[in-house]
């Protein structure tokens, strides 16, 4: 269930209500008693993927330009055997 923001117009008051989609969109106002002056507010949604998972592991990399499945690192160069550590031009 939807959490919906709601305002008085009346006097300003505001409240947050968890109601079902088929809630109203107004009521009567707790604070001044306004017949159906809290109105339903339009509110940013806050929804995150966060962790890992198919989002993570660049699920359709192929088809969104910001989804890149990461790079392998390359292996470093193996070191010359001997004393001098290839630091001369014997190697």
């Amino acid at each position: 269930m939807p959490i919906y923001e709601y305002r008085c117009e009346a006097c300003g008051e505001r409240e947050e209500k968890l109601e079902g989609l088929a809630a109203p969109e107004q009521h009567a106002c707790p604070t001044c008693g306004a017949s159906e002056g809290m109105r339903r507010q339009v509110s940013l949604a806050s929804f995150a993927l966060s962790g890992g998972g198919w989002y993570a592991q660049g699920y359709g990399a192929g088809s969104s330009p910001t989804a890149k499945p990461e790079a392998k690192a390359e292996p470093a160069p193996a070191k010359p055997a001997g004393g001098c550590c290839g630091g001369c031009a014997c190697h």
